[in-house]
């Protein structure tokens, strides 16, 4: 699991761009699925069938897109100008290495200097976005649209590295931790008929779960995600939401979900009995395809197993592998239980 995280973390895939991580998802799963469908947004959906088929259909959900740029425009001096695809912090942003387009043209982000900056420019602590510009390196304006165009998607670095006690630093493990974990379910000797499905545009608002909720309209659903983690150094006690280290996430609730009680009361039961370390969020923060679930399809009980990450929607997110790690096979013993008819 952990090569395949790193791969797809590499992978370019922001919110309708998420081609590449399809693609890459499609031929892990092919050996495995006994249907394989996509829809006209991008979703990709994988069924396989299991010992029993359930009187309802059965979904794991994890969305293969993540935050980046979108270029908006090109300065007569070859300076792009952007937007941002999903929420990104622009305190992180400058000075980090982007790739723009399909051919990855190689960038940075900068600002106007300082020694040009008004005084007022200078009080505040975050730069507009107005004022930052992604430096392909071209001359002019002409010599910079032989490069991108408008509406070129920008990925952070992709660069994958391992740190200190089993930490991992990626652009995109939101949420590329949930489709890694539900590939190796995937593998797996299933106990019921199950719909994996690979969600696009979960970044702009679910658009692709609501989409999949519609179609597949799930009784139970698991959704594999990764989440906020501040604790980190200047947070205060009671914001830091949860930590790394502590094991995979099951929330009771966020800003777009509350899970049903008799659900989250089974699933955190079944970790506990078999020995799987889990938290909760300890502050009412952030959302997933959960929500856009739950509202499309009335009836549906949801669950997030999530796992903690540092510096979530940038250019450097860190979880812990002991987090990560465990996630498929609590995803596996949920699926387990609700073959006995739970």
């Amino acid at each position: 699991m952990r090569q395949m995280l790193k791969t797809l973390c590499a992978l370019s895939g922001v919110s309708g761009w998420e081609d590449e991580v399809r693609d890459y998802i499609l031929q892990r799963a092919l050996p495995q699925a006994d249907e394989v469908e996509t829809d006209a947004l991008g979703n990709l959906y994988i069924f396989k069938k299991g010992a029993a088929a359930p009187a309802r259909p059965i979904m794991i959900c994890a969305h293969m897109d993540e935050v980046g740029l979108i270029i908006t425009g090109i300065d007569d001096d070859g300076f792009l100008r952007f937007g941002f695809v999903g929420g990104v912090d622009r305190r992180v942003v400058l000075g980090k290495r982007v790739f723009v387009g399909p051919d990855a043209v190689p960038g940075v982000i900068g600002l106007k200097p300082k020694h040009l900056c008004t005084d007022e420019e200078m009080e505040n602590t975050v730069p507009a976005l107005e004022s930052l510009y992604v430096d392909i390196g071209a001359a002019s304006a002409d010599e910079a649209r032989e490069k991108v165009r408008l509406g070129d998607r920008g990925v952070f670095d992709p660069t994958v590295f391992e740190f200190g006690d089993g930490l991992l630093k990626a652009k995109a493990l939101d949420d590329r931790v949930g489709c890694a974990a539900a590939l190796k379910v995937l593998e797996k000797d299933l106990p019921m008929d199950t719909w994996f499905v690979f969600s696009v545009q979960e970044e702009l608002g679910s658009r692709g779960a609501a989409v999949a909720a519609e179609r597949i309209r799930p009784a139970y659903s698991i959704i594999l995600e990764g989440t906020t983690a501040a604790d980190v150094g200047g947070v205060s006690h009671g914001q830091e939401i949860c930590y790394l280290g502590r094991g995979p996430v099951i929330p009771f609730m966020d800003r777009g979900t509350i899970a049903p009680r008799d659900f989250w009361e089974r699933v955190t039961a079944i970790a506990t009995e078999n020995g799987i370390p889990w938290q909760v969020k300890e502050k009412i923060a952030g959302g997933t395809d959960a929500s856009a679930i739950q509202r499309r399809c009335v009836g549906a009980k949801v669950i997030t197993i999530s796992a903690p990450l540092r510096n979530i929607h940038s250019p450097a997110s860190v979880g812990k592998l002991s987090d990560i790690e465990p996630i498929p096979r609590l995803c596996a013993l949920v699926l387990e239980e609700l073959s006995r008819g739970f």
